[in-house]
């Protein structure tokens, strides 16, 4: 058996995106996220995954911290629970 057996390559975060784990779900199509860059932040999940990807908490997501405003961010991905597990074994995300 080699040790790739069963790992999936994943969507790893772009030049200005971070890992995240949403907190607590506040409605009105927002999240609290807590970042792997060590900010709280409020999350904006856009229109185009709304009723197509539903988030919930303990979710794994990649959100886009926004230029003038750092406590926001856009989310840009969610990943899948195998998925979420697969980065934390990796070390990508800390608890």
């Amino acid at each position: 058996m080699s040790d790739n057996e069963g790992r999936k390559n994943l969507r790893m975060p772009e030049d200005d995106e971070v890992f995240a784990v949403v907190t607590n779900m506040l409605g009105a199509n927002r999240v609290n996220v807590r970042c792997m860059d060590g900010v709280e932040r409020t999350a904006r999940i856009p229109g185009k995954m709304q009723k197509r990807i539903w988030i919930r908490e303990d979710d794994v997501v990649l959100v886009e911290p926004w230029d003038w405003q750092d406590e926001k961010a856009d989310i840009t991905w969610r990943y899948e629970k195998q998925e979420a597990d697969q980065l934390r074994e990796e070390g990508h995300i800390q608890e």
